[in-house]
């Protein structure tokens, strides 16, 4: 890469860290979302498209995802999550994306759909590019009749399911080359603008920033990529995440650490079989003020890399 694309690299990273400071407090009227709050331990490495939207298609190809978190200790009515993605190139620059989350806990069930346009500008012939994606979603909000411990016709449960459905839209940018990667994004800009959030929905991240750097190894080892993440939070303090993934044998093996400052840790192993199936599997203690009460989570995913 010549100089004059490393100082506009460089422009970037600081702008997106800038913003990151400059939001900060800006973010607190902001709306939340939920996914975002406890996201999937696999969007910080293995699929980073759920927590950017310019991430859609970022590389060739086209990737499928499925993800299942629940708690370990089975508390009846503790939350489970589902995560579903797939995204790919399209072509001419343009990549594509729909995820899925469904979310329960106790008597409440979220789904939301969101489908991504991501646009990747070439900055020169050796892999640099800026990366700019739109999502727009769908979320749906019910309340389970059927596990109402009282009475069922209650007006206040038939109003909580009488309620519109949310529309919003989540914007994100990213700088990538074959070892930096340095993105932004803001779920529910829609918030931001308008300045009304939508009861319920309330929940999660305002502002995800993010700088990774990838250390391609030979050997044993095949690669190393720190990576730091800084998160606002509507009404809390925002959240650092510190994270390592480690290849072994050509990237067949990989072990990923996460550390949250909200006290809780992230242990994940996966395995690459046949350039085409990965499957992962993470455990993520509880944050320190919850550990009486649980165990923590696990996870478990499954992605498939088709037409690389």
């Amino acid at each position: 890469m010549s100089r004059s694309l490393y100082l506009r690299a460089g422009k970037f990273i600081i702008t997106v860290v800038c913003c990151a400071v400059s939001l900060r407090g800006y973010s607190q009227s902001l709306s939340k979302t939920a996914a975002l709050l406890d996201p999937s331990a696999t969007s910080y490495f293995q699929n980073q498209y759920l927590a950017n939207p310019a991430m859609a298609g970022v590389d060739t190809g086209w990737h499928f995802n499925a993800s299942y978190r629940g708690q370990i200790n089975g508390i009846e009515g503790a939350p489970v999550t589902q995560f579903f993605s797939g995204d790919g190139y399209v072509g001419a620059r343009v990549g594509a994306g729909l995820n899925i989350f469904n979310d329960k806990a106790g008597l409440l069930a979220r789904t939301r759909i969101a489908g991504s346009y991501a646009y990747h500008l070439p900055l020169n012939d050796y892999g640099a590019k800026l990366n700019f994606g739109l999502s727009l979603a769908m979320n749906f909000q019910r309340l389970d009749y059927s596990k109402i411990n009282g009475d069922p016709n209650d007006p206040a449960a038939r109003q909580y399911n009488n309620r519109d459905d949310y529309f919003e839209a989540d914007f994100g940018m990213a700088y990538t080359d074959r070892h930096w990667t340095a993105q932004a994004s803001l779920p529910n800009i829609r918030a931001m603008f308008t300045g009304k959030s939508y009861p319920g929905v309330d929940g999660g991240t305002v502002f995800f920033s993010a700088l990774a750097y990838k250390f391609d190894l030979y050997g044993a080892v095949s690669s190393v990529t720190p990576k730091a993440c800084f998160r606002s939070i509507k009404g809390y303090d925002p959240i650092i995440d510190v994270g390592l993934n480690v290849g072994f044998v050509q990237n067949v093996l990989n072990l990923t650490a996460l550390y949250h400052t909200t006290g809780s840790f992230a242990f994940g192993v996966g395995v690459y079989v046949m350039n085409t199936v990965r499957l992962n599997a993470f455990y993520n203690t509880q944050t320190s003020g919850l550990r009486n009460y649980t165990d923590g989570t696990y996870e478990v995913g499954l992605t498939v890399d088709l037409f690389k």
